[in-house]
């Protein structure tokens, strides 16, 4: 399998799995992936989803070139690429529960997009981060585009897609590309996501929601939102963090 979904407790660990290829993207890849994120999002024990390389030295080098060239005449394939790559993408950054990308390696590309589809992204020093369609001839789509935008801005994305460069980790986390680098990223991730899995999961939610609802364009607050502050007071997890509060100890959410 190249692509496989294992659970651990709270955390759920979606591998990229095909090292022989440097883990590129092919059509059945990117159909498989969203379905894998509702699995993980579907399962009440599952509290985080961490995105990696099965192999170390790895994240993905994007779409598998040599399957996109051998297609590319096919009008049928190519929009079916398209969707399965923006289903990818959607299915991580709308997804309920936190994302953490741990990066080992090259991110290229597509590869580069399931990166800063995630909520968060931490690095290996080695690892490499570029999207390179003025090397190849092709333009991403605008919601591809966007995450970008989001992401780093304006300015930086247009450096990034003009250029076409690779940018190491430093420059990565420079330019907001990246959010920290650590030796083993895979290793920071899980000690990140375990913070997150034992805070209270209504208020990180609601909180992803939130964000996600600005970055698509909302600019105040609807029924919704106001919804989501007032009956945070009436759930179980505000009376337990009272509780634990006032007898001094952890929450147990």
């Amino acid at each position: 399998m190249t692509l496989r979904l294992e659970r651990n407790g709270a955390v759920a660990t979606l591998l990229i799995d095909r090292p022989d290829r440097h883990n590129a993207m092919t059509q059945a890849m990117w159909e498989l992936l969203p379905e894998l994120v509702g699995q993980a999002m579907a399962d009440d024990a599952v509290r985080v989803l961490i995105l990696t390389s099965a192999a170390p030295g790895l994240f993905c080098a994007g779409a598998d070139i040599h399957e996109f060239a051998s297609h590319s005449g096919e009008e049928d394939w190519r929009i079916a690429n398209q969707a399965a790559i923006r289903s990818t993408q959607y299915a991580l950054a709308h997804a309920e529960k936190p994302v953490i990308a741990a990066i080992d390696g090259d991110a290229v590309g597509g590869g580069c997009g399931l990166a800063i589809a995630c909520d968060l992204r931490i690095a290996s020093p080695k690892a490499r981060l570029g999207i390179t369609p003025a090397k190849l001839g092709i333009v991403y789509s605008l919601f591809d585009t966007k995450l970008l935008v989001d992401l780093v801005g304006p300015a930086r994305a247009k450096r990034i897609l003009f250029t076409g460069a690779l940018h190491d980790a430093n420059d990565a986390l420079s330019i907001g590309l990246i959010d920290e680098i650590a030796p083993d990223p895979l290793l920071a991730a899980q000690a990140m996501a375990g913070v997150m899995a034992a805070n209270a999961q209504h208020s990180i939610r609601s909180s992803k929601a939130i964000i996600r609802r600005i970055l698509d364009g909302q600019a105040d607050d609807d029924a919704t939102t106001l919804g989501l502050f007032r009956d945070a007071f009436t759930l179980p997890d505000f009376k337990e963090g009272v509780q634990a509060f006032r007898e001094k100890r952890r929450p147990r959410f």
